[in-house]
Parts: C-alpha cells; sequence; structure tokens
C-alpha cells in the first residue's frame, strides 16, 4: 500500500516479511518511474526529488543509461564515432583495456572518479607509463562528453574529476654510436631492415631519418602525392596528426630512396600495414643490439638533424609540421659538442 503521500508501496514475502519498498510514480507526459529500495528513508528521498523533478520540468528519462552497460556504451562509441575517424585501430586497442576491466559491466550511470581513480592506480603500479594511462583514460572521457553532448544522456563525465598521472619528460633518444671505429646504431638498424624478409622496412627507416615524418604520413603515403621533379611530398589534412595539410620538401637522400621503390597497384608507396611494420621493426631493432629505440624517435633524430645543419625554427616546424616552439623542444636535443664545434 502506499505511505502518505507519497508513492510508495511496501513489498512483503508470501510469508508475510517485509523485503523492502518500491517507488512507483505515474504522471500524464513522463515515463512510468519505478524503483526498489531496502530502507524507507532512501524510498523517499528518491520520490520527493524525482516529484519535483516533473514539478519544475527538470525530470530526465535515466531508464536507457540505468540499463547500459559500460561496454555497451564503448560499443557504440566505436560503431557511431571511432570507425569515421582516421585511425580506429587506435580506439578499438584503448577499448579492449576498458572492456577487460570490471567496470565494463557497471551501468555507465553509476561508473564514479573513485573507480577509475583505482583503475589509474592499477595500472600505474602493473608498470603502465604515466601517459599511456593518461591516453586510456582520455579515450574514455570522449566516450563519456559524446553520450552527453550528442546521445543526450542526463550524466556526468566522471574523468573530468580525476587527477590525472603526471607524464614523463619527452624522450631524448637518439641514434648513438656503438664504438670508437664510427659505427653508429643507425649503421646496424640499417644492415639488419635490409636483411628484413619485409621489402619495404629499410626504405621506411632512411624516408623517416631523410623527412622526419611520422609512421601515420609515411605508411598512408600515396605516389599521388609525390613529386620528384619538384622533390616535394604532399600530406593531405586527413593523413596528418593535426589534421592540417603540409608539403615535405624531399631532400637527395630521401629522393633517392623513392627513386629505387616499385609502384603498387593500389598506389600506395609502401603497401605495409600498421601492425606488421611496427613487429616487423621491433624484430630488426633486436637483431641489431639497439634497446630502447621507437620508430617515433626517428622522427626525433631527425628533426634534431635538420637543426644541427643549421635551419631555422620556422623552416623545421614548416617540414615536420610541429605546431609550436614547445613541442620542438620536445623532440629536439642538439649533441653538446656539435652546438661547440659551432662556437668556435
Amino acid at each position: 500500500m502506499a505511505r502518505g503521500k507519497l508513492p510508495i508501496f511496501e513489498r512483503f514475502a508470501a510469508d508475510g516479511r517485509l523485503l523492502g519498498y518500491q517507488v512507483k510514480i505515474r504522471r500524464v507526459g513522463y515515463p512510468t518511474v519505478s524503483q526498489q529500495f531496502d530502507k524507507l528513508a532512501a524510498a523517499e528521498k528518491f520520490a520527493v526529488a524525482t516529484l519535483r523533478e516533473m514539478d519544475e520540468g527538470k525530470f530526465e528519462d535515466r531508464r536507457e543509461v540505468d540499463r547500459t552497460t559500460l561496454e555497451e556504451a564503448i560499443d557504440r562509441y566505436l560503431d557511431e564515432v571511432a570507425s569515421k575517424r582516421k585511425r580506429p585501430d587506435d580506439a578499438a586497442q584503448k577499448a579492449r583495456i576498458w572492456k577487460a576491466s570490471p567496470l565494463a559491466k557497471k551501468a555507465i550511470s553509476k561508473v564514479r572518479a573513485a573507480d577509475l581513480a583505482q583503475h589509474r592506480d592499477e595500472r600505474l603500479a602493473a608498470g603502465k607509463s604515466g601517459n599511456t594511462v593518461r591516453l586510456d583514460l582520455g579515450f574514455l572521457s570522449h566516450v563519456f562528453t559524446v553520450a552527453i553532448k550528442e546521445w543526450n544522456w542526463p550524466i556526468d563525465n566522471p574523468v573530468a574529476r580525476l587527477t590525472m598521472p603526471k607524464v614523463a619528460p619527452g624522450r631524448e633518444r637518439r641514434l648513438e654510436a656503438l664504438d670508437g671505429e664510427g659505427m653508429t646504431e643507425e649503421h646496424w638498424l640499417l644492415a639488419e631492415c635490409d636483411r628484413s624478409p619485409s621489402p619495404w622496412l629499410a626504405n621506411i627507416v632512411r624516408l623517416a631519418l631523410a623527412t622526419g615524418m611520422r609512421r601515420g604520413e609515411i605508411l598512408g603515403l600515396k605516389w599521388a602525392q609525390i613529386d620528384l621533379d619538384r622533390k616535394t611530398a604532399h600530406l593531405v589534412a586527413g593523413a596528418t596528426k593535426t589534421n592540417k595539410s603540409r608539403t615535405v620538401p624531399l631532400s637527395s637522400a630521401a629522393i633517392a630512396v623513392l627513386r629505387g621503390l616499385p609502384r603498387s597497384y593500389d598506389g600506395k608507396v609502401f603497401p605495409i600495414g600498421w601492425s606488421g611494420f611496427g613487429n616487423t621493426f621491433a624484430r630488426a631493432c633486436k637483431r641489431a643490439g639497439i634497446d630502447g629505440l621507437t620508430f617515433h624517435d626517428l622522427r626525433h633524430e631527425a628533426t634534431s638533424r635538420l637543426f644541427e645543419k643549421g635551419l631555422a625554427i620556422q623552416e623545421v616546424a614548416a617540414i615536420t609540421g610541429h605546431q609550436s616552439l614547445q613541442m620542438l623542444k620536445r623532440y629536439t636535443h642538439l649533441r653538446a659538442e656539435d652546438l661547440a664545434k659551432k662556437l668556435g
């Protein structure tokens, strides 16, 4: 039976035991609201708050968000948002991390900042870098943002209330000498790349060192974008990280690489996939005995070499596509001995 003026009903077992309380609100123009509680005080609080929202025209239907799990929301995000992006595989990789979490089965409306803080701390304790965890949380934050703005779900974004982990300083990894006879990591790396079963690996590495282009920019290159006579490669907006087009000048070393390549039927300069290339590069580094080198470090190396050749900041930025001096500083570390030579 209802208790007083509030639509709260007692729930009894077959033997007459009181099981709890049910709030059931029916109003014209609104969906039926029904929810069960163990304690009367909680039922009264919910009923009063819901009726007030209806009276003030602020009521929001929460049925969909309360029955949609975080995993289901992520799947919808992948299908409707990430699938239309330049690199959907990146989102899919981050999605797998969250879908493997116990939070995946929780209603998205019930995910709290405290839950995410625990997830963050567990990932950091497992040895994941601060930047990796930040990117994982950034992905989830965008899922919530899309749900709020585009799906009109009455939830907030718990990631926004979270303290993000600190990011380590920018990498300073450069190709170094391995012995006193002039042999360098570059020599051994290229030697192993030349021995690789992949016919593309060595030329991709050489082009990266000659241009400072990102992995995605190189692997996405098409012959239609390259003008060997003018010595340029035009990168369209959708193929760059910054989503801005730029034209990269090609040095004689870059031109030599491109002139030596066969033409593929699909028009791509390097007909190789992202994951396949990453594994092939890692194996070449291992065979060469080179530790701690990522492909992105080659962009760092190429950018530093441009400065060492005496190019101005604006010239380097035009080639590499960096958006600010601060961003260039993260990738550019000039050797002190080279600067000493310039000083005389």
